[in-house]
């Protein structure tokens, strides 16, 4: 069946909302609240990342049911659905990462391919990419799945570069916004629209996964020690607020699905992929270089856990724990020592590849301090005994 013909018949409007300054400000906000929702469920709510991988998958298969089954752009289900697959999207880089132990580079790599790949069958199938056509079921198809892939695409690059490059959320955050201004002006310039609308959308993934990072991440750790649930909560209120604008106003519902005027984004984006390809290469090659150069100068007559590089933090949460546990505040050791496993689980995609040997050495010590600290029945001396065993080892 022609689904131009079906689309004439049923006189679908528009599914996706119109580009304003406001799509842009949820799909950060949604983003952040993906990367502290994931964190709040995996780890304070104790679900793992099993569990959280479960739940998140159900529920966005569900609210994906609702949004294909409607046949107009409504705000609510549709940022609802936007939400839903970034924390999914989030999960399956972080189940690749933590679980499967796949280099962040290899994802990087893979989830890049696979959204060529979506790109290349949406327009060999429909001839378009523009968001504006997104009025079939086919379409919105193609249009959820490049949703999805660019959530784990930015979640691997914004990962990458907070984490095995040790550019932190600072330095990450701010590196992503000057692309989004570039591409922007770039745009203004005369870059084709699709093709600018996709790089942002990638691009907003990191960005506003170094924000909420920020914002939930402990100070030790570089953060603003707001934590997961604070962080989603705040970022949650925002995003209803917006929604509730946006469903009175209706400032960005399309009064009915069009296609791009523009045409010749081609060789624009083969342009931009070598363009990326290079520079993208050329940092992390210098990067890294500056990296191992720097951990070889400091590992020198220093202990294999010095190989890893800077392993302080790990150091200043380990102490804490133990100064509260020697104080008898089990309860707040217990909490504490959470962070411990967020930082290590999360930093394990830097380390790792510095020295899997070492890594795996310290791991089986982390691990070791976990399982006392969360035992049926604590053993204090056990307790401070795996506690000091990690401090030595982080040197």
């Amino acid at each position: 069946m022609n689904p131009d013909r079906l689309d004439r018949g049923r006189a679908l409007l528009s599914k996706v909302p119109e580009v304003t300054a406001c799509f842009w400000v949820v799909k950060v906000l949604c983003t952040t609240v993906g990367e502290s929702a994931a964190d709040f469920l995996t780890v304070n709510l104790g679900f793992g990342l099993g569990g959280t991988s479960a739940v998140t998958g159900i529920l966005l298969l569900v609210v994906l049911a609702w949004q294909f089954r409607a046949t107009r752009y409504l705000p609510a289900l549709y940022w609802s659905t936007v939400a839903l697959v970034s924390v999914f999207g989030t999960l399956v880089t972080d189940n690749l990462t933590d679980r499967a132990g796949v280099p962040l580079e290899t994802s990087t790599v893979v989830f890049a391919g696979l959204l060529a790949a979506t790109f290349v069958a949406w327009y060999a199938v429909e001839r378009t990419l523009s968001i504006h056509s997104v009025r079939t079921p086919r379409r919105e198809a193609f249009y959820w799945l490049a949703i999805l892939v660019t959530f784990a695409l930015g979640t691997a690059t914004g990962d990458l570069m907070a984490e095995v490059l040790g550019l932190g959320y600072l330095t990450a955050g701010p590196i992503v916004a000057g692309l989004i201004a570039v591409i922007a002006v770039g745009w203004r310039a005369g870059l084709h629209p699709v093709l600018a609308f996709w790089l942002v959308y990638v691009l907003t993934r990191p960005l506003g996964a170094s924000l909420g990072d920020y914002l939930s991440q402990p100070v030790e750790l570089g953060g603003l020690g707001l934590g997961a649930t604070v962080t989603s909560a705040i970022f949650g209120v925002g995003i209803v607020g917006i929604l509730v604008g946006l469903s009175v106003t209706k400032a960005d519902s399309t009064p009915r699905a069009r296609e791009p005027e523009t045409r010749g984004g081609l060789w624009q984006a083969v342009a931009v992929v070598a363009i990326v390809l290079a520079l993208g290469t050329t940092g992390y090659y210098l990067r890294t270089s500056a990296l191992r150069d720097a951990a070889a100068a400091a590992a020198v007559g220093a202990p294999p856990s010095a190989r890893l590089g800077d392993l302080s933090s790990f150091r200043v949460i380990t102490q804490d724990t133990l100064d509260r546990l020697d104080t008898g505040d089990q309860a707040g050791a217990t909490t504490r020592v959470g962070d411990l496993e967020t930082a290590w689980d999360q930093a394990q995609g830097r380390l790792k590849p510095r020295d899997s040997a070492a890594w795996t050495d310290l791991d089986g010590k982390v691990d070791a301090v976990l399982g006392e600290l969360r035992a049926g029945s604590p053993d204090q001396g056990a307790e401070q005994a795996a506690l000091r065993t990690l401090l030595g080892a982080l040197g």
